[in-house]
């Protein structure tokens, strides 16, 4: 399987005031969350929540800003998160992935939303009642 970029949009729900940012994401389920080169951090004026150690894809362990909130948008779909203030290139990681029900298609190089669940996200979560 090839790398699979998609258009996603982020803005800062706490800024009305600045404008949202269209940009290319690049997919990695091998990644839990939402990671932004701190250009895109200052553009959308986040404030750093707390520095976390992160284990990164050649091992190392590396201190970096955790910053927050971030309304991300991918077609209808949308989630708020935090974001890891980290490399050179937006990363959509697992959290968003999930928590906006999409689903990636290795054969077609795409991201869809849930099929079973096209128009409002699912969350399987068996200890809530």
């Amino acid at each position: 399987m090839g790398s699979i970029r998609i258009s996603i949009r982020l803005s800062n729900p706490l800024k009305d005031n600045l404008a949202a940012n269209e940009t290319t994401a690049l997919v990695d389920t091998g990644s839990i969350n939402l990671c932004l080169p701190k250009y895109l951090a200052i553009r959308l004026g986040l404030q750093e929540l707390e520095k976390r150690d992160v284990v990164v894809a050649d091992g190392r362990i590396v201190k970096c800003s955790y910053s927050g909130p971030v309304l991300v948008e991918f077609d209808d779909k949308k989630c708020y998160t935090g974001a890891l203030i980290l490399g050179d290139e937006v990363i959509l990681g697992t959290i968003p992935l999930e928590d906006m029900d999409l689903i990636i298609h290795p054969a077609s190089q795409s991201v869809k939303p849930n099929p079973e669940a096209p128009e409002l996200p699912s969350i399987m979560n068996p200890d809530c009642v």
